[in-house]
């Protein structure tokens, strides 16, 4: 068995060499050919624009040929690095170059999304290095990236449609470097999922916070941009108490649900060891319950256990109940998916796994860049594929 993998590893350096051998000659070759194709085109514009040929005197000669200049141009075959025929007037860049950047399209492209994917600004300079033997600075991944900056101005313009049935709501907070230092910059977004299913980002929007004018902020942007609520049947929230007041003043029609696993942790947070499990089952027991008569009596069996040991932590779930129980108005198929923020939490992960490596943003304008590419990833992701369980309520 140990000679069968001894034979296979060695295979295996085998063609990872003849691989590279070949790629590599062909990359090399490729390269040569488009610099003397470009370097061909450039002599032969000039001499169309010489008239006359090389050395030989002309009444009608206006000016003189005057050598050459390097110009280099990163492509994804590498750099080029190209004579440009000139004259004591004028250079001659051949026109099909002339249309591209200094840097190719391909490879900018390649910048900017090695920076979305959460590389940091010195790292992408490596990988494209690799590509094209151009080492790019971070100062250049910066420029290149604030590109971005009129997409997510429309993103944030953009008209939305009032056809969503469910709205998460909830937040998030990543690092950013401040003039007086290393400061949270918060996240507030909302998440739509229509009836039958299908679901996007509709907005996102930089805070100093979760307070009630803060969310109202995000509200209000939702329905001046036409999401006014006319289909709207439930907004699911975290349970922050900002955002449970702002929801009346926007959505005064609409039923609140609070997020059970949010709820969970507060309620578990201050419970001694000895009576951790009991507790944890006995609030399970309310929200797994098959009918709000039936979760309702669950909570006043709580209530009669505990009141006593953890009675603020009891008066407040009591206070809490009817916009946690407010999912056992809809069909019974959704109540796991509507009864907690998980689906938005999800995206959230992303966010984090994507920024954890840039360790800190320069700025808010750079935040604003890795959510809207994080964010419409996502949306172009789900337009093929939707929530089943609401399909099927559909």
């Amino acid at each position: 068995m140990a000679k069968i993998i001894a034979i296979s590893e060695h295979f295996q350096h085998f063609v990872a060499e003849l691989r590279e051998s070949f790629w590599g000659d062909l990359q090399a070759r490729t390269q040569q050919a488009a610099q003397r194709f470009f370097d061909a085109l450039s002599e032969r514009q000039r001499d169309l624009y010489m008239v006359s040929r090389r050395y030989v005197r002309s009444a009608e000669r206006h000016d003189y040929r005057n050598g050459y200049y390097p110009r280099d141009f990163v492509t994804k075959f590498g750099t080029l690095r190209l004579h440009v025929a000139r004259t004591r007037k004028r250079g001659f860049l051949p026109e099909v170059v002339a249309k591209f950047q200094r840097r190719a399209e391909d490879v900018t492209l390649l910048i900017r999304e090695a920076f979305l994917r959460g590389i940091s600004t010195r790292q992408v300079g490596r990988v494209v290095a690799t590509l094209t033997g151009e080492v790019v600075s971070p100062q250049t991944v910066s420029k290149l990236t604030r590109d971005l900056d009129d997409a997510v101005r429309q993103f944030h313009q953009a008209r939305l449609s009032d056809d969503y049935a469910y709205l998460f709501l909830d937040g998030v907070s990543l690092r950013g470097r401040r003039p007086a230092g290393r400061k949270r910059v918060h996240m507030l977004v909302a998440y739509g999922v229509r009836r039958d299913g299908t679901r996007h980002l509709l907005a996102f929007m930089r805070s100093q916070g979760e307070s009630q004018s803060d969310w109202e902020g995000l509200l209000g942007d939702l329905y001046r941009r036409g999401r006014e609520g006319q289909q709207l049947a439930l907004i699911v929230t975290d349970g922050c108490p900002g955002l449970a007041a702002a929801i009346p003043t926007v959505y005064p029609r609409v039923r609140h649900q609070r997020c059970w696993v949010h709820k969970m942790r507060n309620i578990l947070e201050k419970v001694r060891k000895r009576d951790y499990d009991q507790v944890k089952a006995g609030a399970q027991a309310i929200y797994l319950a098959p009918s709000r008569a039936h979760a309702e009596a669950a909570f006043r069996r709580f209530r009669t256990r505990w009141l006593r040991d953890y009675g603020p932590m009891v008066r407040r779930l009591g206070r809490d109940l009817p916009e946690l129980l407010s999912v056992f108005a809809f069909p019974r198929h959704l109540w796991k998916k509507l009864r907690t923020t998980n689906v938005i939490e999800r995206c959230f992960v992303e966010v984090r796994r994507r920024t954890r490596p840039m360790v800190c943003f320069v700025n808010v304008q750079s935040v604003d860049r890795i959510i809207y590419s994080i964010f419409q990833r996502f949306n172009l992701e789900w337009k093929t594929r939707t929530l089943n369980l609401f399909t099927q309520a559909a």
